[in-house]
C-alpha cells in the first residue's frame, strides 16, 4: 500500500452513474482452470536482467527514473526498465546505510526469461495479469517455485523487490499477480488505456482495463477502484492462477524436462502489505502451497482485537490528524509543516460535530487520541501513523477501497470523488500523451501519484478535506444503501485459517501506522493456533510499514526495514522443508535504528 505524496486538490463536479454488483464467487468456482490470454515472452540477458532490467544497484538508487527516448511514445523495453526502477523504489530501503547487497539482499543480474498474460478469475469481469521470470540457472531438478502478489495496489513488477530478489538469485522460477489491480489506468478523455506491454492503446486493441461505453467522458478510470469486482475478494484466486500460470510457462519452456506439477514443484508465497493478504487468502485452499511467508499482511480475519481495513483507515483518516497535536517528537517528513496547519481546523470540525469534547485544540487532540487508544491503536502505531497523515495516505486508500468494496463505476462513487490530472490550481483538466505513456511504469495504482489527482467535489476550508472523510466514514458505520453495500463487499473478505499442516510465518512491524498489527497479525496468529494451525509471527520493534520512505532522515533515524526479516524467514522456511532446521519460533525482536545498519543492528533471529 505503498503511494506516493498528495496535493491538496480543489473542488470538482463528481458525475453520478449508476452501478449493479456482481455475483461474488462460489467455493465451487475457485477450482475452475485458469485461462490465460494475450500470452507473451521476452529474453532479458546481456545487460538487460530479470531482476533489475540491467540497473543494477546504483542503478536503481539513481533519483531520476530512466529517461523513454521519446516521452509520448516510450518502448516496452524502456517501460520495463522503468517499471522495474519504480517498484524497487516504492518498497525497497536502496540507502547505503540500509545494508542492502552487502547485509541483506543481492542485485547481482540474474538473466533469464519472462512470460506475461491475462488471466479472469470465474465471475469477474476483467482480468489480472500474471507473469512468470524464468532464470537461467533454474534447475528442472529442483523445482522451486516462488509465487506472489504485488503490494499495495502495484503493477505486475510490485514484488519485485520482495520475491523476485529472494528468489531468482537462488534459481528459483518467481510467479507474479497484479491481484486486479495494478497501474492499467484508462484515460476517459482520449478513450485510451494500457495494452499487454505496457504501451498506451485505444479500445481497437486488447488492453489491461476498459471500463467501458457507460463510463463518464473524462477524466480517469482505474482497474482497482472502477473494475466492478471487488479484487480483494479474490485475491486467493489471483494467487493460485499464478501459480498455474507458472506450470504451463515452465511446461512450455522445459518441454524436455518431465512434466511440472503442483505435486513434484515446491511452491512458496510470499507478498507484503496487500501481498501479504493475498498469499494468506491463498493458504486457505493451500494444498499446492508448500510453505507461507506473509509480511506486514492486509488481512481481516473474524476474531477478537482484528478490525477491517476500511473500519480502521477511515477511522484514521479522520481522527488521526486531531489526535497527533497531542503528541510531541513526531517523526518529520517534507510535508509535516503542511501536515500540521490542517490538525487545528480537523479537531474544531470534529467538536462541532460532536465527536470530540473540549473548547481548544489542545482537549480535543486529547480527545481524538483517547479515542484512537481506546478503539485499539497502540502508541507506537499512532506515532507512526504521521507519515501516513502527511501524505493523506489513509484518504488515498478509503477513496479508492470504497469504490471497490461497492463495485462501484467510474463515476459514481457515494461520496462523489473522481480523478484526473490536475492544473496548477488543482482544477482537473484533460491528460497528456506523455503523462498517458508513464502510467503503466509510474503509478502506484492508486491516486494520487503519476499525474492523477483524488478531486473532492466537498473539499472546501477550513477543514478541506473533511466533509469527504465525513461521507466515506459513514459508509462504514451508516444505515443507507451505499454503506450496506461496501459493507457486503467487505464481508466478501474474511480469511479463513491455513491449510493444516501448512507453514505459515508472518512478520510484522509493531510500530506499523497503515496496517497496525493489532487489527491484522496478531488475532490472524491466535485464531490460526486456536484451530490447531501451525502459524509463526515475527514482530519487530522500531519497524513501521514503509521501507522506502527510510530514505526521509528522520525516519531513518527512528525506523529499521522490515524487508530482511522478510528474507530471512523465507531462508528459514526453505531450511525447515529442506529438513535442516525447525520453522522459526515465534519472536519478539529488538532493534537499534540508525546509523549503518548491521546484523546486530538487525537482530535477525538464528532460529
Amino acid at each position: 500500500m505503498n503511494q506516493t505524496p498528495l496535493q491538496l486538490l480543489a473542488c470538482a463536479s463528481a458525475l453520478v452513474l449508476a452501478a449493479c454488483a456482481a455475483t461474488p464467487p462460489t467455493s465451487a468456482s475457485r477450482t475452475e482452470a485458469a485461462v490465460f490470454t494475450a500470452v507473451t515472452s521476452s529474453v532479458h540477458r546481456d545487460g538487460d536482467d530479470l531482476l533489475s532490467g540491467g540497473l543494477g544497484l546504483d542503478g536503481l538508487r539513481g533519483m531520476t527514473a530512466p529517461a523513454f527516448a521519446d516521452a509520448q511514445a516510450p518502448s516496452a523495453a524502456e517501460l520495463r526498465r522503468r517499471a522495474l526502477w519504480s517498484s524497487w523504489r516504492g518498497i525497497a530501503d536502496l540507502r547505503p546505510q540500509g545494508g542492502y547487497g552487502t547485509l541483506y539482499g543481492s542485485l547481482a543480474a540474474v538473466p533469464g526469461r519472462e512470460f506475461q498474460a491475462f488471466a479472469t478469475v470465474p465471475g469477474a469481469r476483467h482480468p489480472h495479469r500474471v507473469m512468470l521470470q524464468l532464470p537461467d540457472t533454474f534447475d528442472a531438478e529442483r523445482r522451486c517455485v516462488v509465487v506472489t502478489a504485488s503490494s499495495g495496489s502495484r503493477g505486475i513488477y510490485g514484488a519485485i523487490a520482495v520475491a523476485g530478489a529472494w528468489g531468482l538469485p537462488q534459481g528459483c522460477a518467481v510467479a507474479y499477480t497484479d491481484k486486479g489491480a495494478g497501474s492499467d489506468y484508462f484515460d476517459l478523455d482520449a478513450g485510451m488505456g494500457v495494452g499487454v506491454d505496457g504501451r498506451v492503446a485505444g479500445r481497437d486493441q486488447l488492453l489491461a482495463f476498459d471500463p467501458g461505453d457507460a463510463a463518464p467522458a473524462t477524466g480517469i478510470a482505474f482497474k482497482h477502484a472502477h473494475s466492478g469486482d471487488n479484487p480483494e475478494a479474490d485475491w486467493g484466486r489471483h494467487v493460485r492462477q499464478a501459480g498455474e500460470f507458472a506450470l504451463a510457462m515452465l511446461n512450455d519452456a522445459l518441454p524436455d524436462a518431465a512434466r511440472f506439477t503442483f505435486d513434484n514443484t515446491r511452491f512458496i508465497a510470499v507478498g507484503i502489505s496487500n501481498g501479504g493478504g493475498a498469499v494468506l487468502r491463498a493458504a486457505e485452499d493451500g494444498d499446492w502451497l508448500d510453505a507461507v511467508v506473509a509480511g506486514e499482511p492486509n488481512v481481516q480475519i473474524d476474531a477478537p482485537g482484528a478490525r477491517a481495513l476500511y473500519d480502521y483507515t477511515t477511522e484514521a483518516a479522520l481522527l488521526m490528524p486531531c489526535a497527533l497535536a497531542a503528541l510531541d517528537g513526531l517523526p518529520q517528513s517534507p510535508l509535516s509543516a503542511l501536515a500540521t496547519t490542517m490538525r487545528a481546523p480537523r479537531c474544531a470540525a470534529l467538536r462541532k460535530a460532536g465527536v470530540l469534547e473540549g473548547d481548544d485544540t489542545a482537549t480535543q487532540a486529547r480527545s481524538a487520541l483517547a479515542a484512537l487508544q481506546g478503539a485499539g491503536w497502540t502508541d507506537e502505531a499512532i506515532r507512526a501513523a504521521a507519515l501516513s497523515v502527511d501524505f493523506d495516505l489513509y484518504r488515498a486508500v478509503a477513496v479508492t477501497y470504497a469504490s471497490a468494496y461497492g463495485r462501484f463505476a467510474a463515476g459514481a462513487h457515494p461520496c462523489g470523488y473522481t480523478f484526473a490530472a490536475q492544473n496548477p490550481d488543482f482544477s482537473p483538466r484533460a491528460t497528456t500523451a506523455a503523462e498517458r505513456a508513464g502510467w503503466w511504469s509510474d503509478a502506484s495504482g492508486i491516486p494520487p501519484g503519476a499525474g492523477v489527482g483524488i478531486i473532492d467535489p466537498q473539499l472546501a476550508p477550513p477543514d478541506l478535506t473533511g466533509a469527504g472523510l465525513a461521507c466515506l466514514r459513514a459508509l462504514w458505520t451508516g444505515d443507507g444503501g451505499d454503506a450496506r453495500r461496501v459493507r457486503a463487499g467487505v464481508q466478501q473478505l474474511a480469511s479463513a485459517p491455513p491449510r493444516a499442516g501448512l507453514p505459515v510465518v508472518l512478520v510484522h512491524g509493531r510500530d506499523d501506522g497503515l496496517i497496525p498489527i493489532a487489527f491484522t497479525s496478531t488475532p490472524y496468529a491466535s485464531a490460526a493456533r486456536a484451530a490447531g494451525r501451525d502459524v509463526r509471527l515475527w514482530e519487530v520493534r522500531n519497524a513501521q510499514h514503509f521501507d522506502g520512505f527510510l530514505a526521509l532522515p528522520d525516519y531513518a533515524a527512528r525506523y529499521v526495514p522490515l524487508l530482511p526479516y522478510v528474507y530471512a524467514a523465507l531462508d528459514r522456511v526453505q531450511a525447515h522443508l529442506d529438513g535442516q532446521d525447525a520453522l522459526p519460533a515465534d519472536a519478539v525482536i529488538d532493534t537499534r535504528p540508525g546509523g549503518t545498519l548491521d546484523a546486530s543492528a538487525l537482530a535477525i533471529p538464528t532460529r
